[in-house]
């Protein structure tokens, strides 16, 4: 179940999400793979996606890997302006529409939260400073 409600107040709809979302400047690259029983049933190399929002709890990702409801799998997110990819240990598809699949982060590091929470208060810097200069 995706940890999102929608509540609708006068015609328009209201997101009211565990994490808030930051919609990426620029998409960037991340490597998808199965963990369990799938992951050693498979033959599959990761499948590779793009990001195109993210929270702490999760990421919206575009990607041709043949990801199903439920899946377990593994990330690594090259996340903009830092020198290493970052790592989800793991990670569950909570809905699929087509190419495009809603991932919740179920455990990953100390270290990689720290990156990522760096990533997403940067990300929100960079999108109040916009908005304020195109008033």
């Amino acid at each position: 179940m995706e940890n999102a409600v929608r509540l609708e107040l006068e015609g328009s709809f209201l997101d009211l999400r565990r994490y808030p979302r930051v919609r990426v400047e620029a998409p960037f690259p991340c490597a998808l793979g199965r963990k369990g029983l799938r992951a050693w049933w498979s033959k599959q190399s990761p499948g590779l996606g793009v990001v195109f929002d993210v929270s702490i709890g999760g990421a919206k990702v575009i990607t041709e890997a043949p990801i199903q409801l439920g899946d377990r799998l593994t990330l690594t997110l090259n996340l903009p302006r830092q020198a290493a990819p970052m790592q989800v240990d793991v990670a569950a598809a909570r809905w699929v529409a087509g190419q495009t699949v809603g991932i919740e982060f179920l455990s990953f590091s100390p270290a990689s939260e720290w990156r990522l929470k760096k990533y997403l208060s940067q990300a929100v810097k960079s999108l109040a400073l916009d908005s304020s200069s195109a008033r």
